[in-house]
């Protein structure tokens, strides 16, 4: 059985997915600071099958304790963090406090229980601005966000744990940019509030509950001025974890893991890619670039494909594609 922190999250409810395909028993935890109960929901409604749910916080040891009393649970997906880069800047302490606070407790917990097998959702954004491209998992690390730092602290608590104890089993996946939403439509990224990432901005302003799409940064030193990222479709990004899962059951130790397509793309070819691809003209306006954004950041992702027979098989288009599908049949997400 597999405890899954934040698995209502955008990643989390797509990684639920590919489990059960797979006939795992899940149990979600979630406070639902920034999802819906109503995607664990749909995830019943495409798997055709029941799981298990708390409301509540993974820094509340109690509830962890009950959790792991009541269930056979052998391996953690830890999903649960505060995400907003921008966010992170203005409210650091907020971040600390749910990213690397939460996440002691959580340790804390399964080493009393004696599980000791994770994985843990970590971030491109622990490299910082890149000292070379393609970015492999030994680039410098250099985070230069307080949510970067916390994906990087998160990643030397575990580091130093396996040290101190080599029962425990530790796959640390790197995240790059997941886009994109379940095939079906009926699971997405729906953010509360303004989004903060790209795409939801960006497929709120094609549906037009948005005017227009900020572009930050356009005097980058890149193919055409403007930020580039490595976009991953988030049900790759999920099948990844169904093989770290695999990974671990082989007695892994500790694994650090890049999850990303290798194919860097500029803002503004996004933007070009999802007119093509939809048929949606979508406004845009230049704006000055943002405090902690990097210049140019896509993976070296062959060590996946090494460790765990790992790799991306949706392309751009199809990301763009799924992004449109699940927001113009949802216009105003789950509500």
């Amino acid at each position: 059985m597999i405890l899954v922190t934040g698995g209502a999250g955008y990643i989390g409810s797509h990684t639920l997915v590919e489990l059960i395909n797979q006939s795992e028993s899940v149990v979600v935890i979630d406070n639902l600071q920034n999802s819906t109960e109503l995607a664990l929901e749909k995830v019943k409604e495409i798997t055709g099958k029941d799981l298990t749910f708390y409301q509540g916080d993974i820094g509340d040891a109690q509830l962890l304790k009950q959790i792991f009393e009541k269930h056979p649970i052998k391996s953690v997906i830890h999903f649960a963090a505060s995400k907003s880069v921008n966010e992170s800047v203005s409210q650091p302490l907020a971040y600390y406090r749910n990213n690397i606070s939460a996440t002691v407790t959580l340790l804390e917990c399964m080493a009393q229980f004696n599980i000791k097998n994770i994985i843990y959702s970590s971030s491109a954004a622990v490299y910082g601005d890149p000292v070379y491209t393609p970015m492999d998992e030994a680039h410098p690390i250099g985070p230069i966000t307080p949510y970067g730092k916390t994906k990087y602290f998160g990643e030397q608590i575990l580091a130093d744990l396996a040290v101190s104890d080599s029962q425990w089993n530790i796959v640390m996946l790197r995240y790059f940019n997941p886009i994109g939403a379940h095939h079906s439509g009926l699971i997405g990224e729906d953010p509360l509030g303004e989004p903060r990432n790209l795409l939801p901005y960006l497929t709120q302003v094609a549906i037009g509950k948005r005017k227009v799409l900020s572009i930050f940064g356009q005097d980058y030193n890149t193919i055409d001025g403007t930020p580039v990222r490595d976009y991953i479709h988030v049900v790759d990004l999920a099948k990844g974890h169904v093989q770290a899962l695999n990974l671990i059951q082989k007695q892994c130790g500790l694994k650090v893991l890049n999850l990303g397509t290798g194919k860097p793309t500029s803002v503004l070819e996004l933007v070009s890619r999802f007119e093509a691809v939809t048929g949606q003209k979508l406004p845009y306006q230049m704006m000055p670039r943002r405090e902690g954004d990097a210049e140019c950041c896509y993976a070296a992702p062959d060590a996946a494909l090494k460790e765990m027979s790992w790799k991306t098989e949706l392309s751009l288009d199809n990301m763009l594609e799924d992004a449109w599908h699940w927001q113009s049949k949802n216009p105003n997400g789950y509500n």
